[in-house]
């Protein structure tokens, strides 16, 4: 008998083991930041059939939110459903029945399976935010920063749970952009990464992995490329106009170095590179420039403010 019960708690105990080891199928999903990160995330993940609660601060903002998510749903079906009028209509019945939102983020969180912070690209705040939700959060509950260029361990670290805490960092149009960077610090389980993937699938995107490495895969290649551009133009070896043709014509870019920092924002470039530079201070990649840092001062931030390296109408 005694044998017997022996045996018997072993069994338990391995199909508890291989329980606590199995991926976390994700369902509940609570978006931090209703911006245009925020919202497109949303979007493709309600799209996919996950419950979305998709927060902010204000309800203002919010219904911004939500009327941009409802444009973009009726551009995809333009597409997809260009001969389907009927299913266009249904598809977008459905995927706004997935989402709801909240200006309380404690209060949405305890049923929630995911937490995806898409905020301002400050350390502090985004800690701030996490330390907060990791008191009202389930056991369970995975964290994820979309964050850019930011330390995911730095923000793993402000909680208690370094274990089920990765980047997905999704690109701009998220609703068209096919890539997500998941992002595995030294503390990210494989249960965790695994569920981080599984997820980026399923919300029909491809994911490639990357270490907490500064700009993970596509940041890190394209900054310094266009900061090595801006340099080409301060010592005044070629003009911005030539140095974006030969981009797009030798390279098949679809934008010059110049073109993409105006899109992207100058003021946005330039607190990267500073972050970086701060990390790496001898890297000469992470070189600050003086131009750039002239335009930024002088509020000429690109296309949203209507000039940058170049005037915008």
């Amino acid at each position: 008998m005694a044998f017997a019960t022996r045996q018997f708690v072993r069994a338990a105990s391995s199909d508890a083991a291989t329980a606590a080891a199995k991926k976390l199928l994700i369902k509940h999903v609570t978006i931090i930041g209703g911006g245009l990160m925020g919202a497109g995330i949303a979007q493709v993940a309600a799209a996919s059939g996950h419950t979305v609660v998709l927060v902010d601060q204000s309800d203002e903002i919010l219904k911004k939110s939500t009327k941009g998510i409802e444009e973009s749903l009726k551009r995809v079906i333009k597409k997809k459903f260009a001969d389907k009028p009927e299913a266009g209509a249904e598809f977008i019945k459905k995927t706004l029945k997935n989402l709801t939102t909240s200006t309380d983020a404690a209060s949405v969180v305890h049923s929630t399976d995911l937490v995806i912070e898409a905020i301002v690209e400050n350390l502090e705040v985004k800690n701030k935010l996490f330390q907060t939700l990791d008191k009202f959060a389930p056991e369970h509950t995975i964290f994820a920063s979309n964050t850019s260029s930011l330390q995911i361990t730095k923000m793993a670290n402000a909680t208690t749970r370094q274990d089920r805490f990765g980047g997905l960092h999704f690109f701009n149009p998220v609703p068209m952009m096919k890539l997500v960077e998941v992002i595995k610090t030294p503390m990210t389980s494989q249960k965790t990464f695994e569920s981080l993937v599984d997820f980026s699938k399923a919300v029909g995107k491809s994911p490639v992995s990357c270490k907490d490495t500064p700009g993970f895969i596509v940041n890190r290649l394209l900054v310094p490329y266009m900061m090595e551009a801006v340099r080409l133009l301060e010592r005044g070896d070629a003009s911005k106009e030539d140095i974006d043709v030969a981009m797009k014509l030798g390279a098949g870019y679809p934008m010059g170095p110049f073109e993409l920092l105006d899109y992207v924002g100058l003021d946005t470039s330039k607190y990267i590179i500073d972050g970086w530079h701060s990390l790496e201070p001898n890297n000469p990649l992470f070189a600050p420039s003086p131009l750039l840092n002239k335009l930024v001062e002088e509020k000429k931030l690109g296309k949203k403010t209507g000039e940058g390296f170049y005037k915008y109408k």
